[in-house]
């Protein structure tokens, strides 16, 4: 069988992606990869968090290449398998300080192309806009709620263009969400699998 599909799974801080992502994974089993997010692993492994333009600048330019490398690769090695990305390559243009064509000309690339690299897109609203915390034990999560409410909307600007944008609201009950996502991921990669 041939790469069944590629689904990137993004939204705002504290939306729910990563659990999601996980318990699909134990649910397949070794039908699915997981692309863990870039982002974490290099603020984990030491990257520098700033607020200052001169450093968010190069880290997304080093998160955007990591993600794009990341998943070529496992690409590669798990061709067969679905491959469901932890944030994609566009994230990086909601975080750039400034417009985002500014960062898809930066990093030598366009909206366009990088929407391309994925078969469906499932967005995850921020839990912030409830009102709710978002922490949820990630120590690379810095955000405030407003600004995780500020990130969701500029994420979801750019993903939306997605011909296959498949949006997952908050929910007081994560677990309700999550269940959401769930059914939301399965019927994607049926439809993507016929």
């Amino acid at each position: 069988m041939s790469q069944c599909c590629r689904i990137v799974v993004t939204g705002g801080p504290g939306g729910g992606k990563t659990t999601a992502a996980d318990l699909f994974r134990r649910e397949l089993g070794e039908q699915v990869l997981v692309v863990p997010e870039a982002a974490t692993l290099l603020f984990r492994g030491g990257f520098p968090r700033s607020e200052k333009i001169h450093v968010i600048k190069p880290s997304q330019q080093a998160i955007y290449h990591v993600q794009r490398n990341l998943e070529d690769a496992q690409s590669a090695i798990f061709g067969q398998r679905i491959l469901i990305c932890d944030r994609g390559t566009v994230d990086g243009a909601a975080y750039w300080p400034g417009d985002p064509d500014e960062f898809f000309a930066t990093v030598r690339s366009s909206l366009h192309d990088e929407l391309s690299r994925y078969d469906a897109v499932l967005f995850f609203e921020t839990a912030a806009v409830g009102g709710l915390s978002i922490e949820g034990g990630n120590p690379a999560r810095i955000e405030s709620l407003p600004q995780a409410i500020a990130l969701d909307a500029r994420l979801k600007n750019l993903w939306s263009q997605h011909p296959n944008f498949n949006f997952v609201p908050h929910n007081p009950s994560f677990m309700k969400k999550i269940n959401q996502a769930l059914d939301c991921l399965t019927h994607l990669v049926h439809k993507l699998n016929q």
